[in-house]
Formats: C-alpha cells, structure tokens, sequence
C-alpha cells in the first residue's frame, strides 16, 4: 500500500517525535466515514502531546490542514485528530491495548511504518 501525501506527512511528523508502533489501516473497503487509520504509541503522557502537537503542526504547515474534530489532550492517554479522509490516534501502550483497534479492524490492509 502506498501511502498519500496528506498520510505520510502525518506519519513523518509522529516519527520526528519518537512515535512508536506506527500502523497505518486502509479503511476504505471497509467504510466511508474516513479512508484510514494512523494508528501511534507514545511512551508517556508527556509524549503523546508532543507527537500529536507534531502532527497538527505539520498538516498545518505543510498542507494548509487543521484537524475537523479533536479529542484527549485533556485526558492524555488516547489523543485523536480526525483530518476527515484519515484518523490519527495516538495511545499511550496501555489504552492501545485496551482498545485493540488493530484486531477491531482486522479484514483491512495494514502497513507497519518505521522511522
């Protein structure tokens, strides 16, 4: 899977900030609320706002992007960016877990991505 433009850079700015984990989910066979899921671990509270402030910042930057709905900063453990054509969540290891979305959503293509 080849990842868009509007994806990699979301990705690229999680990874300057030490994102881990790094899953992108090809949603589009699947559903028609969003076409994919960047899926992210931070180490720590403290991370997770960096990774996510990283993200904002590079969509605005680089492709004039600000996120339609956001959701977590207050709570810090599960930080979501929904850019409409594609989700950003970022966990912390222990709600990522929990939540499993890469088992809720098996049956679609799945793309490890590395720094």
């Amino acid at each position: 899977m080849k990842l868009p433009a509007h994806v990699g850079t979301a990705v690229r700015a999680a990874l300057a900030k030490k994102a881990e984990d790094a899953v992108v989910l090809d949603l589009r066979p699947a559903t028609d609320f969003t076409d994919f899921f960047v899926l992210l671990s931070g180490t720590n509270q403290r991370q997770l706002v960096a990774i996510a402030d990283a993200v904002r910042d590079a969509m605005r930057e680089e492709e004039g992007w600000r996120p339609t709905h956001v959701e977590g900063y207050p709570r810090q453990e599960w930080i979501l960016l929904d850019y409409d054509l594609f989700v950003v969540h970022v966990f912390t290891p222990s709600t990522r877990a929990f939540y499993d979305l890469e088992r809720l959503w098996d049956g679609a293509d799945r793309m490890e991505v590395e720094g």
